[in-house]
């Protein structure tokens, strides 16, 4: 019996989800990086501890040899983040590509002075702490974006009702205290920079999934005497209580109307 082969569909969540990822990062390469930089292979990967990371060839075409970089993007962040702050993590990786590109290399996952430069020309400010006053090179580096910068206002080109990231994780990162990440020597295959989530110095963030952090209630759950439940937007978070059944949307612009969801009258959400 022969194989019946389908079509893949253009229009559904996976080819949306890279899709716009692939519109952000020609948006930045032209934006900020003059056109220059090749074509790369956009991945989302939940490494724990990290918000994405860079790895030159790191993906092969069968049959021809032709080699493609990767950028590796954290979804588990997709939803504790505003979408710019996102995007800042592409375009961190996307200096990586540069610098690996036409610049000068350090060592395997090492933040020099010229990476440093690159993205504080482009409104990305280096720091270990991921605020102002932290180191601008070293071994594991984040940044905070420059209000007026190149990048803040190339991503404020590129938010428009046109434009957004549509798919984000339902459980995302847990506020939990992470060791630092050892960077140790790495093989060949290893990514050649990874971008940290922040030490617990500041906010620190480990990625669960929902069954690894839920806790259950006792026997003889507590019962509901204030007649209120809790509701989450399903896209920035915010929580607010109300009476029982009610239709919210949240009212913040980048949300778009995204609907409440109902946590529970003693839980908390999720």
């Amino acid at each position: 019996m022969p194989t019946e082969f389908f079509e893949p569909s253009a229009d559904g969540p996976t080819a949306e989800a890279y899709g716009e990822l692939y519109v952000a990062f020609e948006h930045f390469n032209r934006a900020m990086f003059d056109a220059q930089l090749p074509p790369c292979l956009i991945t989302l990967q939940r490494r724990k501890g990290t918000y994405g990371y860079f790895s030159k060839g790191r993906f092969v075409r069968r049959g021809t040899g032709d080699m493609v970089d990767e950028i590796a993007l954290n979804p588990a962040y997709f939803a504790s983040q505003t979408i710019k702050n996102t995007l800042s993590t592409l375009v961190h990786e996307q200096v990586h590509q540069w610098q690996r590109h036409f610049g000068s290399f350090s060592r395997r996952g090492y933040h020099n002075k010229e990476w440093a430069d690159k993205m504080e020309s482009i409104g990305l400010i280096p720091s270990d702490t991921g605020k102002p006053g932290g180191r601008k090179t070293g071994q594991q580096m984040d940044h905070y974006i420059e209000p007026g910068g190149v990048f803040d206002l190339a991503c404020d080109s590129l938010l428009t009702r046109e434009f957004t990231l549509s798919w984000l994780d339902r459980f995302p990162a847990e506020r939990l205290p992470v060791a630092p990440m050892p960077i140790t020597a790495a093989p060949p295959a290893a990514p050649d920079a990874l971008t940290p989530a922040p030490a617990p110095a500041s906010t620190a963030y480990l990625g669960l999934g929902r069954a690894e952090s839920v806790l259950a209630l006792p026997t003889g759950e507590a019962v509901n005497r204030s007649n209120r439940v809790k509701y989450r937007c399903a896209t920035c978070l915010t929580q607010v209580w109300g009476k029982p059944n009610l239709k919210l949307r949240c009212g913040i612009p980048m949300c778009r109307n995204a609907p409440f969801e109902e946590c529970g009258a003693i839980t908390q959400c999720p």
